[in-house]
């Protein structure tokens, strides 16, 4: 009797877990599509350097046919020659700002049918909402998402066409991820300190893996493409509406999202303790450039700073302390 009561324990969450993935199988919509990359039109923009500029290299090596596009036509020239060079490919080229509607227009026209479009533009602007130009954030918002609304506008007619006889096309979206690239950590010393401290929590990655990651993401026509364990972490956190790739992600996801959102809240915890560390420091910085009034010690007027830096205060004392760059 016992024997079969603990075999009843053992088979009850697992009959639980295949009645589950049975029923996340049959609703599942839509279900993921391979995408095939060889001997197909492959349209990349940022093309000229970094993640783009790997990216066609990898893509070109495996037979596709590549087209990359950025503005600078001096560049776009050295990374055609580039690419030649790493895999005997030609690729075509066109110079072009992605704000610019009748340039990606034409230049999309021009390269014919897409399969694959990659909008891997993008620029990242350092600053302090306190201290953001608003032209920067006007620039900003323009190449990141106008200019990618611009592509996928004028590429998308094109890709419609042809039907299933043309095979299965794909549009991907080169996000925030692309900053965990460890060709990237330069731009840390640009941003404020708060931001590069919080940045620095994050795995960078090597370039060739994260571009393994993306054309795998590519190839198996996975609706979000993860980079390391932080982006595990969110996109099970974040998943919602989105398209899952199988029943079983579905099942991780509803599974963890309640134990993400803990994970999420100690990752934060993490993040405030270091913010109040950094404006502690400017804090004592700033106090240091002011010169004692007559009757206050230094060593009095530091601690004064430090009372402001109760918990109960935290989110009061200093506006800045909202002042994130992602």
């Amino acid at each position: 009797m016992a024997l079969c009561g603990s075999l009843h324990l053992l088979l009850a969450p697992a009959a639980t877990v295949a009645l589950l993935l049975a029923v996340l199988f049959l609703v599942l919509r839509p279900r993921p599509v391979r995408i095939p990359i060889k001997g197909r039109h492959v349209f990349i923009t940022g093309g000229s350097s970094g993640i783009g500029l790997a990216l066609a290299k990898r893509v070109a090596a495996e037979g596709a046919r590549v087209s990359i596009l950025a503005r600078s036509l001096p560049k776009l020239e050295v990374a055609r020659e580039e690419i030649r060079r790493a895999t005997g490919t030609e690729v075509t080229i066109y110079s072009a700002d992605v704000r610019d509607e009748q340039a990606v227009k034409e230049a999309v026209e021009a390269a014919g049918e897409v399969d694959v479009l990659v909008c891997n533009q993008g620029v990242f602007l350092p600053r302090e909402l306190a201290t953001q130009d608003l032209e920067e954030v006007k620039y900003t918002m323009d190449i990141n998402v106008m200019g990618t609304f611009n592509l996928i506008r004028y590429a998308l007619p094109g890709m419609k066409r042809g039907g299933e006889a043309a095979g299965p096309r794909s549009i991907a979206i080169v996000s925030s991820q692309a900053g965990q690239v460890r060709d990237q950590c330069q731009k840390l010393k640009r941003k404020p300190e708060i931001t590069a401290i919080l940045a620095a929590s994050s795995t960078m990655m090597e370039l060739e893996d994260l571009i393994t990651k993306t054309l795998d993401g590519i190839k198996s026509g996975t609706f979000l493409v993860t980079c390391n364990l932080e982006g595990i972490i969110l996109s099970l956190s974040t998943a919602g509406g989105a398209p899952t790739r199988s029943p079983t992600a579905a099942l991780l996801e509803v599974a963890f999202a309640g134990f993400m959102r803990f994970i999420g809240l100690w990752v934060l915890s993490g993040w405030y303790v270091a913010i109040r560390k950094c404006h502690a420091k400017q804090k004592s910085k700033e106090l240091m450039k002011v010169p004692m009034h007559e009757g206050k010690t230094q060593e009095s007027t530091y601690r004064s700073s430090d009372d402001l830096l109760v918990p109960g205060l935290l989110l009061s004392f200093d506006n800045n302390i909202w002042i994130w760059e992602c």
